[in-house]
């Protein structure tokens, strides 16, 4: 049976329509109670300080959700004197500033207070640890809002670098039970194993062997393995309540590309490189003009992997996480339902995205290494 798409456009149409309407839908009591506790939260506030509205609230949550941190935030509340209060685990702070300092980030309170040790000031500004000169003491800024106090060498171990551990291990324990499962049984897999084998397979038979060729493909099957898993699980985990997004963090990212291209890069013959800076069968102000042009591509792609996974990961988190403040600009049943099954079916896709960008970043990189390894035979006649 075909089903009209006309009731279909007419629902989105109206939905958007009444949009703009429901935030206004409250009623003029709850408008009236708002006002006057406002009123009376703005009477406790000092002369220098500026109440936040709920929309300001929403963008700052986002943005913290987005930062990677130097404590692992477990969930948030605010007091019954409207003070915003955490449950979190602090983690190991380690600086190098005259020498090794390792301290816990607790200290900072959530970023709140400058951390003393060893008889130094430290203070974090826009997720970076920066130097001051005493208990009181503040972030310089120059016109840009770029902090020109001095910035010790940082190796804390952060939210993100934990679970890049966590998945680490779990990667470990899971494919070492696979591992030996199928030396038990004489090659078939048993337990959980059963689960990922079929996934292993396909990344062998569907995108390694096709792209790279059956004579070069093994070489490259741990990396292609690991690489897929890996953004995979750290996609599912940036999906739950606690608030990682691993993958949308750009360093990460820049880090995964990277590994591609040294690849890449250090397993290409000759065939490869010829294609680069001298491609047969192609006159020679030609090769002149291209050459430049294929060299620059060989950083565009591993530039093109690292943006790629970035942007989707980070706008799926933005989408997502707007559609569920919006259920507290709205305020009523009406906007807050919208929201709420806009927010469910956008958590559905991104599961299926978080598997789609892992499968993405190991095609593209089996296609580099593939274009890396492949051997060219050129007749005479073409030269």
């Amino acid at each position: 049976m075909v089903l009209s798409k006309k009731p279909l456009h007419l629902f989105i149409v109206t939905l958007v329509a009444i949009l703009p309407f429901l935030s206004s839908a409250n009623s003029t009591s709850d408008s009236v109670n708002v006002t006057s506790e406002t009123n009376s939260v703005a009477g406790k506030l000092t002369e220098n300080a500026v109440p936040k509205d709920i929309k300001t609230e929403i963008k700052e949550f986002i943005d913290h959700h987005l930062k990677d941190s130097y404590d692992f935030t477990i969930f948030g509340y605010k007091n019954e004197a409207g003070e915003q209060e955490h449950v979190a685990i602090p983690l190991p702070i380690i600086l190098w500033d005259g020498g090794l300092k390792v301290f816990s980030s607790s200290k900072f309170h959530h970023g709140e207070e400058v951390a003393e040790f060893d008889g130094s000031f430290y203070k974090v500004y826009h997720s970076k640890i920066y130097k001051v000169d005493s208990k009181e003491g503040q972030i310089s800024v120059d016109e840009h809002d770029h902090a020109t106090n001095v910035k010790p060498l940082d190796f804390s171990i952060t939210k993100n670098v934990v679970m890049i551990f966590v998945v680490s291990i779990l990667m470990f324990l899971l494919f070492r039970s696979l591992a030996k499962s199928y030396a038990k049984n004489a090659g078939i897999s048993s337990g959980i194993g059963r689960l990922f084998e079929p996934i292993v397979l396909y990344i062998r038979d569907e995108i390694a062997i096709p792209n790279i060729g059956e004579k070069h493909y093994k070489k490259y099957m741990s990396y292609l393995l690991t690489i897929f898993f890996f953004v995979w699980f750290l996609n599912i985990f940036g999906l739950t309540p606690l608030g990682i997004n691993v993958t949308g963090n750009i360093a990460v990212t820049a880090c995964l590309a990277l590994l591609t291209f040294l690849i890449t890069t250090f397993t290409a013959n000759k065939n490869y490189w010829g294609h680069i800076f001298w491609m047969p069968g192609v006159p020679v102000p030609m090769k002149i003009i291209l050459a430049p042009i294929e060299l620059l591509g060989i950083f565009i792609k591993p530039f093109a992997l690292m943006i790629r996974l970035y942007a989707n990961i980070v706008a799926g988190h933005i989408v997502l996480m707007s559609l569920i403040g919006l259920m507290f600009v709205f305020k009523n049943w009406l906007g807050s339902s919208l929201s709420f099954l806009l927010s469910f079916a956008i958590s559905i896709i991104e599961i299926l995205v978080a598997l789609l960008q892992a499968y993405i970043f190991t095609m593209l990189s089996a296609l580099y290494f593939g274009s890396a390894v492949e051997e060219h035979h050129h007749e005479e006649a073409h030269h």
